[in-house]
């Protein structure tokens, strides 16, 4: 009996189906009752009655043993029936007595750690309380996730999440509560906690808070709080935590700080950094995004505040992963009342994590919008200037592609009024990362265009314009291909100095073809966008790259080809004027020992074509001459 086990379920399952049979048997017992203990004689002579007596006596004997039968099961069901909670009973006790032996382990297993370093050895740690920014707990030195930090109150940080051990997740960090106070800044976001040392993830950052209500004087508003840093990863492998939004700046006040400056509006918050990979593999978290800026004041002229700068990217593991990409730019403050306030200007986009041995490289953060201005009697307030893009991050040390650059953002609208303000311009395009060993060159971010308004002006150069495309990144020094250069952002009918494409990234040392120059920016009348240059060969073997072709519509040239490789290489073809313009072709590119020099662009309307590059020295042929 030792061996023996009871299953209650099943105990209790089989008392039921016994209850349903003898239903059953009692139903037929007493549908045969009548039939067959009241059976008629089949003639009126002695040996009938006889007979029929007979069988009716054996029904009755049935019917008797029938009943005790019946009375005997509902015996039995009923023993089986208690036997099984009796089961029940003894199991839910053991249950709970190993549960609480359990937990008593566990406790007695914690004591030593407890009491020494305040933490468990096995066990999450706590979360802090939302509404008072309290930290989250750390988790278990050997096991355990960290704790949640709280939120913030009003006028409150948030809590930073709590660590973990060897083995856990970092706790996320709390969001902070906003600022009610005239005057006092936003208060920044918890910092997510660190994973595990040796596996385990980090924790987010928490969100800042916005800026409190305008100060009564001194001219800015309040700035919006930062957003907490994203937690590390651990040792072996683990995702860096991402980092937390900027919070929103506040508005301008009513009185600037001086009698010839307006008041503006708060800074955004800036995104919090991405938290870093695990050392040997995993990826690092995103940059917050930045907070946008406070709004102008609606009583006075004022300036929206300028948003606030996206985080950078976590850098990945330093055997294999892929970084964080840096966070978006906070947009401009709008212009805010009917005094043609202006917009502010959106903040920078992040730059991209760091990469370790292999992997490519992260992208850089797009620039935030700038802000819209605001309506006005005569002529409406002025748009913001796009906010710059990030700069995309360097690929892995031994092998990896470039990150991307972020793009430039749109400029501002202007505002509304009898003349409608100017639009703003558009945003710097970011650099595209390097390729470091063996990789291509991260691709350069494109322009921002204006936004919409007046983009009339005198002079020129105060027009609003297109932003420029970043450069492309360079190859990896053994072998690879340099990255393509960004465009530049649609600018002003007579645009002038920007909105051209940025310049292909040039070959590295010892293969590697130069990147393709971008296209300048389209507009229209005398705008300038040219065409970026290309870029050049690597040092013993490759070709030059292709010239950026001139903006469209307007007087952009073509963009000159790059040079080809010192030993062996053809220079690149010079990129053709602006299409539906007037604009000059650009030049080839040469070659230096062995290699054909590029053919020049074709010069568009009566602009001249570019001249061919020079072929090599040693051995080669002169490119062609662009037509007109």
């Amino acid at each position: 009996m030792s061996y023996l086990i009871a299953a209650p379920e099943l105990v209790a399952a089989a008392a039921t189906d016994l209850v349903s049979v003898g239903s059953s048997i009692s139903a037929a017992n007493f549908a045969a009752a009548a039939p067959t203990t009241a059976v008629l004689a089949a003639g009126a002579d002695e040996v009938s009655a006889a007979i029929a007596a007979l069988f009716g006596a054996h029904a009755q004997a049935y019917q008797l043993l029938s009943t005790q039968a019946a009375a005997f099961h509902e015996q039995f069901v009923r023993l089986l029936t208690a036997g099984a909670n009796s089961y029940s009973l003894a199991e839910a006790a053991n249950a709970s007595a190993a549960q609480s032996l359990q937990q008593d382990l566990l406790d007695l297993i914690n004591a030593p750690t407890q009491a020494l370093f305040g933490r468990p050895l096995i066990g999450n740690g706590a979360d802090g309380i939302n509404g008072t920014g309290q930290s989250g707990g750390d988790g278990g030195i050997l096991i355990g996730n960290g704790g949640n930090g709280g939120s913030g109150g009003i006028n409150q940080g948030g809590g930073n999440g709590g660590n973990a051990g060897l083995w856990g997740n970092g706790g996320a960090g709390g969001a902070a509560g906003n600022s009610t106070t005239a005057g006092l800044n936003g208060f920044n976001g918890g910092a997510g906690g660190n994973g595990g040392l040796l596996w385990g993830n980090g924790g987010a950052g928490g969100a800042g808070g916005n800026g409190g209500p305008a100060p009564l004087a001194g001219g800015v508003g309040t700035t919006g709080g930062n957003g907490g840093n994203g937690g590390g990863a651990g040792l072996i492998y683990g995702l860096g935590g991402a980092g937390g939004n900027g919070g929103i700046g506040g508005a301008a006040p009513a009185i600037g700080p001086s009698p010839t400056i307006i008041p503006a509006g708060g800074v955004g918050g800036s995104g919090g950094a991405g938290g870093g990979a695990a050392a040997l593999f995993g990826v690092g978290g995103a940059g917050g995004t930045g907070g946008a800026g406070g709004l102008s004041n609606a009583t006075v002229q004022s300036v929206g505040g300028y948003g606030g700068m996206g985080g950078l990217g976590g850098q990945s593991g330093l055997l294999y992963g892929a970084p964080g990409a840096g966070g978006v730019g906070g947009a401009g403050g709008a212009g805010d009342g009917l005094f043609a306030s202006f917009g502010g200007h959106g903040g920078s986009g992040g730059n991209g994590g760091a990469t370790g041995l292999f992997g490519n490289g992260a992208v850089g953060g797009d620039g935030g919008l700038g802000g819209d201005g605001g309506t006005g009697g005569a002529q409406g307030g002025q748009g913001g200037i796009g906010g710059l893009g990030g700069t995309g991050s360097p690929g892995g040390l031994l092998l990896g592609n470039g990150g991307s650059g972020g793009n430039g953002a749109l400029g501002g609208n202007g505002g509304a009024g009898v003349t409608t303000g100017f639009a703003g311009s558009g945003g710097f395009g970011g650099a595209g990362g390097d390729a470091q060993l063996l990789g291509i060159g991260g691709v350069g971010g494109n322009g921002g265009g204006i936004g919409a308004g007046t983009t009339a002006a005198v002079p020129v150069t105060s027009q609003p314009v297109g932003g420029i495309g970043g450069n492309g990144g360079r190859s990896g020094y053994l072998f690879g291909t340099g990255g393509n250069g960004g465009n530049g952002g649609a600018t002003s009918t007579n645009g002038a100095l920007y909105a051209s494409g940025g310049d292909g990234g040039d070959g590295g040392l010892i293969f590697g073809n130069g990147g393709t120059g971008g296209n300048g920016g389209a507009g229209g009348g005398t705008s300038v966008g040219s065409g970026g240059q290309g870029g050049n060969g690597s040092f013993f073997f490759g070709n030059g790259g292709a010239g950026g072709t001139g903006g469209a519509g307007g007087q952009g040239a073509g963009g000159s080809g790059g040079s080809g490789a010192v030993f062996f290489g053809n220079g690149g073809a010079g990129g053709n004027g602006a299409p539906g313009g007037v604009g000059a072709g650009g030049n080839g590119g040469s070659a230096v020992i062995i290699g054909n020099g590029g053919n020049g662009g074709n010069g568009t309307g009566l602009a001249a074509g570019g001249n061919g590059g020079a072929g090599g020295f040693l051995f080669g042929q002169n490119g062609t001459n662009g037509s007109a």
